[in-house]
């Protein structure tokens, strides 16, 4: 089970797809306080996996705090960044206090491409260097990537770039038009190269053996069947079911893409809010309606809820609409 709380709104960068709006701290963010506890009831609900994201979470003061104290509940410490604040002091900060793995976005590997996308100059290179910090201190790193139509040409360069310079894994982010990503709705993939771009991630993942994982493309799990690609995930969309994400101030959601709030953590303890929410019961039945409902598939994949919800006024139990099966 996994949860990502997005530690602060507070950002270094003005990312073109940020689903958060970051850039200026918010205000109400839990205080320190207000965050061990809700690592404490993350703990009890029986989560495993901590996701601490932003905004940029390095630029949270009390981080390196937030993140003993998640080890100590027994919880996996792991990051979601842009990189560029992992000096090599930091990198070996984060590993005493806990932390076991870094995602660093990487959206391409030409660095003006990268930087524009990012709105921050030297944005591709503190990426990278935050990458190689993390390697001279053994702490374990993935590359996170944004799919868009400008750069899918050149996903397999950048797994090779990955194994290259030491990343466990590339995790490959498909665009779900919420927050500012609203915006650039129209340089997302749809149904046929959606398809495309993800057979040929499960393609690559023949050929190398670091970890390739889509995220908010749970067809992925159907075609790794079909090619007969080996993978150690069982279900394509998470949300409401092994997954949820809470946002600066408190406020749950299914996940980051689906923005309903289910509650707030200052009001309602979040292990009860996981427990008896009547939205995640919802998503737990798994009682799909359109292409999604009446799919071999739907146990295994789901379609995306958020991406449902985003093109059916808000039904998240709708059909999946960059699905070839449709």
């Amino acid at each position: 089970m996994i949860v990502s709380w997005n530690t602060t709104n507070a950002c270094n960068m003005y990312c073109a797809h940020c689903y958060r709006d970051a850039g200026c701290k918010a205000d109400e963010e839990l205080s320190t306080a207000e965050a061990k506890e809700l690592l404490n009831q993350i703990a009890r609900a029986g989560f495993k996996i901590m996701i601490f994201s932003g905004g940029e979470p390095l630029m949270r003061s009390d981080i390196l705090e937030l993140v003993e104290h998640a080890t100590r509940l027994k919880l996996m410490a792991v990051f979601g960044t842009n990189g560029t604040l992992i000096t090599r002091q930091m990198a070996k900060d984060l590993k005493a206090a806990g932390a076991k793995g870094m995602g660093i976005s990487l959206d391409s590997l030409d660095a003006d491409k990268h930087d524009k996308f990012r709105s921050f100059a030297g944005a591709w290179q503190g990426a990278v260097d935050g990458m190689k910090n993390c390697a001279a201190e053994n702490l374990p790193f993935q590359i996170h990537t944004t799919v868009m139509d400008w750069n899918q040409h050149e996903l397999e360069a950048l797994t090779d770039f990955a194994v290259q310079i030491g990343a466990k894994a590339h995790h490959f982010f498909f665009l779900v038009p919420t927050g500012r990503a609203k915006t650039i709705e129209e340089e997302s993939l749809r149904a046929e190269g959606y398809e495309n771009v993800l057979t040929r991630i499960m393609r690559k993942q023949q050929t190398v053996s670091i970890e390739l994982k889509p995220t908010c493309a749970p067809q992925f799990i159907r075609i790794a069947d079909q090619l007969g690609v080996k993978t150690r995930f069982k279900r394509g969309c998470l949300a409401g079911l092994s997954y949820c994400i809470i946002s600066p101030r408190g406020k749950v959601q299914p996940c980051a893409y689906l923005n309903m709030e289910l509650g707030d953590v200052r009001e309602t303890p979040f292990d009860e809010i996981w427990r008896s929410n009547k939205i995640l019961k919802t998503l737990r039945t798994l009682e799909y309606n359109g292409n999604c409902g009446g799919c071999v598939y739907k146990s295994k994949c789901g379609g995306c809820r958020a991406r449902a919800a985003c093109y059916n006024d808000g039904d998240f139990m709708s059909g999946e609409p960059w699905c070839i099966r449709n």
